[in-house]
């Protein structure tokens, strides 16, 4: 009878042993797809993309073309559709308003807002940068006569990466990326945030975008929010403390 009781109990402590793994695996997160933001590229992620992949995370960067919200949502959805299991989606800048638009995809486990938007359905980017004064060094220019908006060279280091080195800032000034107009006026039709947990950063001495619009819009989404001393372009010289973020969503996240 004892051996029949020992028995029975071991084979209790292994279910219980395996549904406790399997429980694990269902929550582990191990892709994260970045989505760059306008006036550059993927590439400044690249400390970031560094300290995750080296922690094991399978780390994917979206070219956006900048072209309107419509393709560049679909540009982070074939990355999306690409990946192997669930993502932490991370948007900069522009680019949160495109992981608002494109995060309902059913791969996405949780997003992050690094010194991003993240409009309401029907809002458009422009009416939330509309909502808070700009800072006297924001150098983002009127659309061109092809409706392509750059960032002023005079203000481009004090507006936009204050906190990176007058040589870096001037290398990212000549390959700032433009971004057509009408990527900040079309209303979002999704709103991720409704239904995925989020993460946001707020970049204290941010230029180009108010951190009062910040801490508005990730109240209202209710983001888990970190304040950051640093500028616009933030994840540079603050990769870990973005990196940290991102893993803390990843960890978090049950999928």
């Amino acid at each position: 009878m004892k051996k029949t009781i020992r028995t029975i109990a071991a084979l209790f402590i292994v279910a219980a042993t395996s549904l406790s793994v399997t429980a694990q695996k269902a929550t582990v997160v191990k892709n994260i797809v970045i989505v760059h933001g306008a006036f550059a590229d993927a590439s400044g992620w690249e400390n970031v993309f560094k300290i995750l992949t080296s922690h094991g995370y399978n780390v994917s960067l979206v070219q956006n073309p900048l072209t309107s919200l419509e393709d560049d949502a679909e540009a982070t959805n074939k990355v999306l559709d690409k990946q192997d299991g669930p993502v932490v989606l991370v948007g900069h800048s522009w680019g949160g308003s495109v992981i608002t638009q494109a995060g309902v995809h059913s791969k996405v486990a949780s997003l992050v807002y690094v010194a991003a938007f993240a409009p309401e359905v029907g809002e458009s980017t422009l009416d939330l940068v509309k909502t808070a004064p700009p800072a006297p060094e924001n150098g983002i220019l009127p659309p061109d006569d092809k409706g392509m908006i750059w960032y002023d060279k005079a203000k481009f280091h004090a507006g936009f990466c204050a906190d990176v080195s007058k040589e870096k800032a001037d290398f990212m000034y000549a390959s700032q990326a433009p971004i057509a107009v009408k990527s900040f006026i079309t209303p979002l039709t999704n709103a991720a945030w409704k239904t995925k947990p989020s993460y946001a950063i707020v970049a204290t001495e941010d230029k180009s975008i108010n951190p009062t619009i910040e801490r508005m819009m990730y109240k209202r989404a209710g983001s888990v929010v970190t304040e950051l001393k640093g500028s616009h372009a933030l994840f540079i010289p603050n990769a870990k403390a973005i990196a940290d973020v991102i893993e803390t969503a990843a960890k978090a996240a049950v999928k």
